[in-house]
């Protein structure tokens, strides 16, 4: 490799070359002894190339904070060995490497004179002393609004970010002193935060000499800082992960904005002469993206998250070739080759669903290919419906026909779902299909086929952990879902986050069929979500301050009714003879927990897991996180009735009729959960579709009937049917009549 290719970091200065053998002796052990370094996840592989370049060209973090005595110096002259394709973007150059400071090239050159030519050692380096403390800081920017005088606060910026000698003395507790803990990073937040605000007040001439990279024109220093930090070796970015999560919320969120706005001006410019051509910086939007990996690592360290998983999408990414992206992810995975299918936390749910149904709509035309030539090669007269799932199910035996018909035509699967009901007339245009897939929930979900448990606290369903012999209808559970999300349609199913989580453990179903499935890590939140009063107990039990082992007088066993008999389980070997005590307490908890959503239910949610996967078998759902396939799968929660109203359809009504105008004053009116009852009693679910509220399809048909009617509802259309009420309070009284007895009164 050439000499360009083995330089240090910029930030890394020369004291760090000639520091004495003890400190680095200190430094070792410290380093052992770190924890294990937490992974980005999908975005861990996206540079991988440049990864494996950096730990042996760029030093660690820990000489970027730790004493130095030389300023930055770099010349940016070689191309890097690492490929990173831009998406849409062909023949780009790749990103240049961190030269060389040329004082340390003429060390190295100097290697290889006698020992009489060569120059005497450098002295150890001067530290600088701390320019201003906090309170001297502040009381210059007071002594400031009076006199309106900053040469002061601009000498401080001037010298403090004149190297990073100056930096560490200002900023870091102790500027001598290594770190070597993810709890304390040993910088001064306080008075980092107090100069930055400061900063953001002060007159033009000094934010110039201090960028904010919030502006393009700086955002050519911000892209070589964001590859500095992208660059670095693993363990480093692990402790920067820790310390991002001690951000406050608003700091948290302004990196986040920051970074994704850099990334959104680079994809699409509004002056492209502002920026250097895209052959020259290709490697900008990898770098960004690493660094918004390890910010999203840092909040999901965080219990509650410091914000929202949805403040990481770029909605930017919408407008681009998304295929292209995921094309360029199956092929080359999360090596060389860049593609934002490696960072899916920055694609929003709307851009991963159009994803899935394109990859969906893919394999469906594949298969339905297959099955044309397969005809066609038998000589045997093609029919248009063997390029469906046609589903023949009577009524009166739904739950036993539709079984059958998925498991015989197992293999059909992936086509498009057509629904007939046995002795109807009727061409399924789509509201067939819903009607089947609503009869069918409402049926296995009811308490009395005993296949889930309802639990009214959580107001959500969870599989029973009764033994049987056969689990198939689970699997035609999973299968249900898997249909759902393959064929856009939202389901009334009420299951814990911790189900999603199961549902993505692993993502791809395994080769090896010995291999566990839906088996994830559980904790006491993931139980509270289920069985609020169990969680609150146990974490009773984990704060009990007495003797625990004489209080509660319990062991490693817990006890289950199924069918009348009262059945006992060990949570481990010999565990009714081990008593619970103050000492084994949280490994009582933690082996409950688990036996409760694992072990005692794992050949039924293996059953709906493999359901599940029989119809989505896709590297799509590597994309999504749980709470994405909650949503794919039931809707979003969130409603906006003002965008249902703007997108709704009439048939016998104008939206300028009085009716159709009481009709939006009312429900605008209603609170939340009359809103969600309109929206179950008209769709059948109390959700809206990733789309928004314009997928719905909602329409309101005029009933030439009786104002004395209450309101009607085809839930297969998304249909409310009025009848033409005279009075505001009538259709108001009739309305929530209907929509609060909807339950039992059948399906139009």
């Amino acid at each position: 490799m050439s000499e360009a290719g083995r330089v240090p970091s910029p930030a890394a200065p020369l004291a760090e070359a000639a520091a004495a053998p003890e400190e680095r002796k200190g430094k070792e052990p410290d380093r052992e002894k770190l924890p294990p370094v937490v992974s980005a996840g999908a975005a861990a592989g996206a540079t991988a190339g440049l990864d494996r370049e950096a730990k042996g060209q760029i030093s660690t973090f820990s000489s970027f904070i730790s004493t130095g005595s030389q300023k930055k110096e770099t010349t940016e002259n070689r191309s890097s060995p690492t490929h990173l394709v831009f998406p849409n973007i062909k023949n780009v150059r790749d990103p240049p490497p961190v030269c060389l400071d040329v004082r340390q090239k003429q060390r190295i050159s100097t290697d290889s004179l006698s020992s009489e030519t060569k120059a005497p050692a450098l002295p150890e380096p001067v530290l600088p002393v701390q320019p201003k403390t906090m309170k001297d800081f502040q009381e210059d920017m007071e002594k400031v609004k009076s006199s309106g005088d900053w040469k002061a606060i601009h000498d401080f910026y001037l010298k403090t970010f004149d190297s990073f000698p100056e930096l560490n003395a200002a900023f870091k507790k102790d500027a001598t002193a290594s770190f070597n803990t993810i709890e304390d990073s040993g910088i001064n937040a306080k008075f980092v935060n107090a100069v930055y605000d400061a900063l953001l007040n002060t007159p033009q001439d000094i934010q110039k000499t201090n960028p904010q990279f919030n502006n393009t024109s700086t955002y050519v220093i911000y892209a070589h800082l964001l590859r500095q930090i992208a660059t670095l070796v693993e363990a480093d970015h692990h402790f920067l992960a820790h310390w991002f999560k001690k951000l406050s919320q608003k700091r948290f969120k302004q990196l986040v904005e920051r970074l994704l706005q850099f990334i959104s001006l680079r994809l699409f410019p509004a002056k492209p002469e502002e920026f250097p051509p895209i052959t020259k910086c290709s490697w900008w939007i990898p770098s960004a993206s690493k660094v918004l990996a390890l910010l999203n690592t840092a909040n999901n360290l965080v219990h509650p998250p410091l914000i929202p998983y949805t403040d990481f999408y770029n909605s930017t990414l919408d407008h681009i070739d998304l295929m292209e992206e995921y094309h360029t992810w199956q092929s080359f995975g999360n090596s060389h080759r860049f593609s934002f299918c490696q960072y899916p936390f920055v694609i929003s749910i709307a851009a991963k669903k159009i994803i899935i149904q394109r990859d969906s709509e893919q394999q469906m035309i594949s298969i339905a290919r297959q099955s044309l030539v397969d005809k066609v090669s038998r000589r045997q007269r093609p029919d248009m419906n063997m390029l469906f799932l046609n589903m023949k199910v009577r009524r009166t035996h739904l739950v036993s026909d539709s079984l059958d018909e998925l498991t015989r035509k197992r293999a059909d699967l992936k086509k498009k779902l057509k629904v007939t009901f046995v002795g109807e007339a009727g061409l399924d245009m789509g509201g067939l299909t819903k009607e089947w897939f609503l009869l069918l929930i409402r049926q296995i979900f009811h308490p009395d086929y005993g296949m889930f448990t309802y639990h009214k606290d959580s107001q959500c369903h969870w599989f029973s952990s009764f033994k049987c012999d056969n689990y198939s209808e689970f699997r035609l559970v999973g299968i249900l879902m898997g249909l759902a999300v393959y064929n856009s349609i939202t389901l009334d199913i009420r299951f814990p986050p911790c189900c999603y989580k199961k549902l993505l453990s692993p993502p791809i179903v395994p080769s090896d069929q010995n291999i566990p499935v839906g088996i994830c890590s559980v904790n006491i939140d993931d139980l509270c979500q289920i069985m609020p009063e169990l969680a609150h107990g146990l974490s009773e039990l984990l704060s009990y301050e007495g003797n625990v082992e004489e209080d509660f007088y319990s062991t490693f066993q817990v006890f289950q009714e199924e069918f009348g008999i009262i059945k006992s389980y060990n949570l481990k070997p010999g565990g009714d003879k081990i008593p619970v005590t103050n000492q084994n307490r949280k490994e009582y908890v933690q082996l409950y927990i688990d036996f409760l959503l694992n072990k005692s239910i794992y050949k039924q949610f293996s059953a709906f897991y493999y359901g599940f996967h029989s119809v989505c078998a896709s590297n799509a759902l590597m994309l999504l996180c749980p709470e994405e396939v909650e949503i794919l799968v039931c809707g979003s929660p969130e409603l906006d009735m003002h965008a249902l109203q703007r997108s709704t359809q009439y048939d016998g009504y104008a939206k300028t009729d009085l009716t159709i105008r009481y009709f939006w004053e009312v429900v605008l009116g209603f609170p939340l959960d009359l809103q969600k009852k309109l929206l179950h009693f008209t769709t059948g679910s109390d959700r809206v579709p990733v789309g928004g509220m314009a997928d719905l399809n909602f329409k309101i048909s005029k009933n030439e009937t009786s104002t004395n009617w209450l309101p009607v509802a085809h839930t297969c259309f998304n249909q409310l049917c009025l009848p033409p009420y005279k009075s505001k309070k009538d259709l108001k009284q009739k309305l929530i009549i209907g929509i609060s007895n909807s339950e039992g009164f059948g399906l139009e």
